[in-house]
């Protein structure tokens, strides 16, 4: 089935060309017609500036067509429209009757798992690159909010029709793994008695999980690189502690429920000679060039205030060379669009990386970037700032073992992804409806436990098909009907604004909505059909709950 606007924007665009019809209009000539939600309540469900865009075509007045229009639709018996009021210079507001509501509940059941799917990304490949944090440290709370929301874009481009790829990247070249590599190095000697052969480097990592991997080579290595240079054993400690950090972070991703399907290491940039042969390409499409001893991008083509250095004057590249050369094998592989999911403070990076998306050939919108904002980490209203264990910041295993996976990636979700964020562990801990995850948790929890009752008393669902749904005529019982059919919809906005808190949003305005109807109507002990009907309501209530919280990531569990 069609999305209940589409189907309405083909009943419209239909009476339309009727109209033309009577004009000698060409129905090719047409404007597509748009809908929106009225901003106000009482404007209708639907409205159109349709009548407004076509009346120089037809050679009258906006609100006579609008009028035609209005009488047309209501002379179709198969039309979702009840009724339709001329506004403004000529909008059209719909009022839409109840044969809309049964065939949104026969999709709902006709689809199960895949109501709310879409084709709007079908043949078209998708890279969502998020995390990439560096291999340093363990992961914390803004990797965290990092991760939850390049997953759950995944999950809603893979929902929208797109094949999808999740890729980390791996920056395990330059001068933060070698301080990395140092401070693993002198907390090695300053376990073995030797605090003044391996000085701590002024840059170097505190925290105790440095402590914790160098007294782990003390037990595989021994005292063996006392004897050894300094330089000469750096790449050891170098290497050893990025592959045990790395090891940590896939452990807490998979407990997070994130797999990647690639982890691309920077290194590899080098050893593939990825930076030459994007330098080669720009060179042919002139946009780099050599002065000073160094080779330039030219970023002032792009409207940036200056050139970019990609190739120091000393031979060695610069990030910004490897962030190109990485993009260029991105493309090279075939996607047709990428993500990436970066810390606010990139915000400045993001015009450079499009002026060299536009540089190597493509066009910059095929590059999207979703920025995360800083998460201010509450407890009971108090601010929690330390670990003892990173150091310097809460990491993201310590809010797991505190709420749980389905609290975290729920509220790291909550909020627009640029936007600052408070997350409140005693709330998410708590089992009350001020608790966003657990109120959305307890819809589904609520519906299954009626199920199970319904079940042991032998009560038997209609056929959806069969359903008279004007059987379901309360407020509350319509206002479930309006959001259920809302989900494609919001699926569909959340792809393409690339706008994962959308369907948190949805999610709780579709367990008010069931919730508000819970508790003002009976569904058990209620007269045939009534029960039955208020059950089936209850039922797609569950189903599409289900759908919308796999989306993010999270749980939807029978019994709470």
């Amino acid at each position: 089935m069609k999305e209940l606007s589409q189907v309405l924007a083909e009943q419209i665009t239909e009476a339309l060309c009727r109209l033309a019809g009577e004009k000698g209009v060409s129905p090719e000539d047409l404007p597509r017609v748009a809908l929106e939600r009225p901003k106000r309540e009482g404007q209708g469900d639907w409205a159109t500036n349709a009548a407004m865009q076509a009346a120089k075509l037809f050679g009258e007045k906006p609100r006579d067509l609008a009028q035609r229009l209005v009488d047309t639709l209501a002379e179709d018996e198969n039309s979702y429209v009840e009724r339709a009021e001329v506004a403004g210079p000529g909008f059209v507001n719909f009022f839409l009757n109840r044969r809309w509501q049964k065939d949104v509940l026969v999709e709902i059941f006709g689809k199960n798992e895949d109501y709310g799917r879409n084709q709007s990304g079908a043949g078209k490949r998708v890279q969502v690159e998020f995390v990439s944090a560096n291999p340093t440290g363990p992961l914390h709370v803004g990797h965290g909010r990092g991760a939850a929301v390049g997953d759950a874009m995944a999950a809603i481009l893979e929902f929208s029709g797109w094949t999808v790829e999740r890729e980390y990247y791996i920056n395990d070249a330059g001068l933060q793994v070698d301080n990395l590599g140092r401070s693993a190095q002198s907390r090695y000697f300053e376990l073995l008695g030797k605090t003044d052969l391996a000085p701590f480097p002024e840059d170097g990592y505190h925290g105790e999980y440095v402590k914790e991997l160098s007294a782990k080579i003390v037990e595989e290595e021994g005292a063996r690189f006392l004897s050894v240079p300094l330089d000469e054993s750096l790449d050891f400690f170098r290497e050893y502690a990025c592959r045990v950090i790395l090891d940590s972070i896939r452990t807490c991703l998979e407990e997070f429920g994130v797999r990647f399907d690639v982890w691309f290491s920077e290194k590899s940039l080098y050893t593939n000679d990825a930076v030459p042969r994007m330098i080669e390409r720009l060179r042919e499409r002139g946009f780099a060039y050599d002065a000073d001893g160094a080779v330039w991008f030219r970023a002032t083509a792009f409207g940036d205030e200056k050139d970019r250095v990609l190739i120091r004057s000393n031979g060695a590249p610069t990030y910004f060379a490897s962030d190109v050369a990485y993009h260029k094998d991105k493309y090279d592989r075939g996607f047709d669009l990428v993500i990436n999911v970066w810390g606010a403070d990139h915000h400045g990076y993001i015009p450079r990386m499009r002026a060299a998306v536009e540089a190597l050939g493509r066009d910059p919108d095929d590059l999207q970037v979703l920025l995360i904002q800083m998460v201010n980490l509450l407890n009971g209203g108090e601010q929690v700032t330390m670990s003892k264990r990173s150091g310097q910041f809460v990491t993201l295993s310590e809010i797991l073992e505190e709420v749980g996976v389905d609290a975290t990636r729920y509220f790291f979700l909550m909020r627009r992804s640029d936007s600052h964020l408070d997350f409140d562990l005693q709330l998410a801990r708590s089992a009350r409806a001020e608790n966003p995850v657990y109120y959305a948790q307890y819809a589904h929890a609520r519906i299954c436990s009626i199920f199970r009752e319904a079940e042991s008393r032998g009560v038997v669902l209609p056929r959806p098909e069969e359903f008279d749904v004007n059987i379901l005529a309360t407020p509350e019982e319509d206002q479930v009907l309006r959001k259920l059919a809302l989900f494609p919809e919001e699926v569909d906005k959340a792809a393409r604004e690339f706008a994962p808190h959308r369907i948190v949003y949805y999610i709780h305005d579709l367990a008010t909505a069931f919730h508000a109807f819970y508790n003002a109507h009976r569904i058990l002990g209620e007269e045939s059909p009534l029960q039955e009907g208020r059950l089936l309501l209850g039922q797609a209530v569950r189903l599409v709950l289900a759908n919308a919280l796999k989306l993010l990531g999270v749980g939807a569990p029978e019994k709470m």
